[in-house]
C-alpha cells in the first residue's frame, strides 16, 4: 500500500479573508467510480467514454487507473503503472476474486461492475445509496495561498485519508495492439496515489503544500476517505471530494 505521509493536523481551519482564499466547493458527490482500464484492451474505449460522461456530468468522483498487465499485447499503455495494477489486485482480494479484468468499475470501494456499462454503474451507485452504503462523511478542500487544506467531518469508525492525483484530458493515438489505429480520449488518469493521514471518526483537518497539485497530477486530485479491511486490503469509501486544477485557477482569478 502507499507509504504514509506525515502531515501537520489542525484542530480547525483558520479564518481567512476572501482575498487570501481560493475555495473549491462542489455538491456532495453521489459516489466514487474507479475505472481499471488499459489502452491495450479492445473492450476499454467504451468504458473510457463512460467515465468521461460521468466526469462531464459532475455528480461523482471518477478516476481512471491504467493497468500494465496488457502491455505485452504489443502496445505499452502510456499511462499505466504497477501501482495502479496493485490497487486493482488489492480490490480483487477484498472481493474474494482470484483474477482481475478490464474494464472494471469499482463503486464506492464496495462493489464492481463492467466499466463499459454506464447504466449498470448508475444503478449500482443508486442501489448503494439506497442501502446506506454511499458517502456518509463530508469532505471538503480549500486552497489558502500556498496550502491545500482538507477538512473531514465526523462519523463512525476509522479510515485512511488517500489522495489520488490525476492528469487532465489527453488524446492518445494508439499505434499497435488491439486498439491499433484508434485515437482515444482519456480523462482523470491517476498518476500517483498516497495515504496522507488517518481519520478516527472525529472532525479532522490536514494541510498539504498546494504545489503538489501541479507536481503530481496536472489535472487535479481526489480525496478518498477509505476504510481498510486489512493493512493492505482496501474497503469501503465513506467520503470523497474531487478538485480540478482548472477549478482552482478559475476561483483564484475571480478573487
Amino acid at each position: 500500500m502507499p507509504k504514509l505521509v506525515i502531515l501537520g493536523c489542525l484542530s480547525c481551519l483558520l479564518a481567512v479573508s476572501a482575498a487570501a482564499t481560493a475555495a473549491v466547493a462542489d455538491d456532495k458527490p453521489k459516489g466514487v467510480v474507479e475505472l481499471f482500464t488499459s489502452q491495450g484492451c479492445s473492450s476499454c474505449p467504451k468504458a473510457d467514454k463512460a467515465l468521461e460522461t460521468l466526469i462531464r456530468e459532475g455528480d461523482v468522483v471518477a478516476l481512471a487507473y491504467h493497468v500494465d498487465y496488457w502491455n505485452y499485447l504489443g502496445w505499452t499503455d502510456t499511462m499505466s503503472s504497477k501501482e495502479n495494477t496493485e490497487r486493482q489486485y488489492s480490490y480483487a482480494r477484498m472481493f474474494g476474486r482470484g483474477s482481475v479484468y478490464t474494464p472494471q468499475a469499482v463503486i464506492n470501494g464496495r462493489e464492481h461492475v463492467n466499466g463499459g456499462d454506464l447504466t449498470q454503474i448508475r444503478n449500482q451507485l443508486e442501489s448503494l445509496s439506497t442501502q446506506g452504503r454511499g458517502l456518509s462523511v463530508d469532505v471538503s478542500v480549500i486552497i489558502v495561498q500556498d496550502e491545500m487544506r482538507i477538512r473531514i467531518g465526523s462519523g463512525q469508525g476509522k479510515a485512511n485519508v488517500i489522495i489520488a492525483y490525476f492528469d487532465g484530458e489527453q488524446a492518445v493515438d494508439i499505434e499497435d495492439g488491439e486498439n491499433r489505429g484508434r485515437r482515444v480520449d482519456y480523462w482523470h488518469a491517476v498518476t500517483n496515489i498516497e495515504t496522507v493521514g488517518m481519520w478516527e471518526g472525529k472532525e479532522t483537518s490536514l494541510v498539504l503544500p498546494a504545489n503538489l497539485l501541479n507536481r503530481k497530477g496536472n489535472g487535479g486530485c481526489a480525496i478518498l476517505l477509505q476504510r481498510m479491511n486489512t493493512a493492505d486490503t482496501p474497503g469501503a469509501i465513506v467520503g470523497a471530494f474531487v478538485m480540478t486544477n482548472s477549478a482552482v485557477s478559475e476561483t483564484a482569478n475571480r478573487r
